[in-house]
């Protein structure tokens, strides 16, 4: 418990128990095409000041945006000798500014992100407009030595309508030496005049082996094998991120349990379903919860997928249901409601699709 005064740090809403943070990794897995891509435009005659960095959530968006970075501050001179001779991002652990980055102190670097609501003790639904305003102080104080400046939007699909528009109005009048890394799950969503200021780099997914080799090179706990490990990374869908969020609490056990379920469909063995639920909404439990969402949204995915030959009609039943699911885990993360309860509506909803006729 904290003691009186004392101040408490907020979480972090990219962290995992025991996983490096993207601003602390020194390891990079895969994305080798998009690594080479940014130092080739970085030492190129024109280099754009504003990059979209697009891809699924949790592929390694946000480590690949810092570690440009950690380069770009560690070498600001763009044709320098070491830049022209380098063969990647790297930057030595060592070196002050990996410091620096990883423990969030470098001035030339600024994370916007949802904050932490202390009064409501959770995070923000979306990237408030103060947050991006933040860039006005950041922007007009002297960088040290001629360093670049840079700005990473974490992530820009968070952001409402007034943030849009203020991110907007930076990108449009960008100061000297500056550089914008937004990231995006869904690129195609943002306003067509963000996408158009912007240069896009499309970050794919991690192949199966990047994610096996990422597993055990992050993971805190054992790497299952066999069938068990063919699951986790079947699920994961090239995201490491997702991996580990599976293999964190009880992820496979509900993988298992959530399959199951669904594929008895209509009939949902109710005893066995409860049972699921409770694990899934256990207090304290946020990498159960998690686990249910990612399986429930790939599970749904890959069924919408095979049901593209029944028609319109069912296809639309489907995409309801996806919506339903959609919005109501983000209810429960927003306004603190009961998750056994959405995981059973979610079996509810599901039930009345299956029972629809083909």
């Amino acid at each position: 418990m904290a003691r009186v005064n004392e101040v408490v740090a907020a979480p972090e809403i990219d962290a995992l128990d025991g996983v490096p943070l993207p601003r602390e990794q020194q390891h990079f897995i895969g994305h080798q095409h998009a690594e080479q891509a940014l130092l080739d435009a970085y030492r190129s005659e024109r280099f754009h000041h504003a990059w979209i960095l697009g891809g699924p959530k949790g592929i390694g968006k946000a480590t690949l945006a810092y570690r440009f970075a950690r380069f770009a501050n560690a070498n600001p001179d763009r044709f320098s000798a070491d830049v022209m001779a380098a063969n990647s991002l790297e930057v030595s652990p060592s070196h002050p500014v990996f410091s620096q980055i990883a423990q969030g102190a470098n001035p030339n670097v600024l994370h916007l992100r949802r904050p932490w609501d202390e009064k409501n003790k959770r995070f923000k639904s979306d990237l408030p407009v103060d947050e991006i305003r933040r860039t006005v102080s950041f922007f007009g104080t002297t960088a040290s030595s001629d360093a670049w400046r840079i700005c990473i939007v974490d992530a820009a699909d968070d952001m409402n309508i007034s943030s849009a528009n203020a991110l907007l109005k930076v990108l449009e009048e960008p100061p000297a030496r500056c550089l914008f890394l937004v990231l995006s799950h869904a690129p195609g969503r943002l306003l067509p005049t963000i996408r158009s200021r912007c240069r896009r780099l499309d970050v794919h997914p991690l192949k199966d082996e990047e994610v096996v080799d990422g597993l055990r090179l992050l993971s805190t706990g054992a790497v299952p094998s066999g069938d068990e490990l063919a699951d986790l990374v079947r699920f994961s869908e090239g995201s490491l991120r997702s991996a580990l969020t599976l293999l964190a609490g009880d992820g496979l056990a509900i993988n298992r349990g959530f399959v199951s379920l669904a594929e008895q469909a209509p009939n949902v063995d109710t005893l066995a379903l409860h049972s699921l639920a409770d694990v899934i909404a256990a207090r304290g439990q946020n990498d159960n919860w998690d686990s249910f969402q990612l399986i429930a949204r790939q599970w749904l995915h890959h069924r919408m997928r095979q049901e593209t030959s029944l028609g319109p009609a069912r296809l639309v039943s489907w995409a309801e249901l996806w919506e339903k699911m959609t919005q109501a885990t983000a209810d429960a993360d927003a306004l603190n409601l009961d998750r056994k309860q959405v995981v059973l509506d979610v079996f509810q909803n599901l039930s009345k699709v299956m029972r629809m006729p083909a």
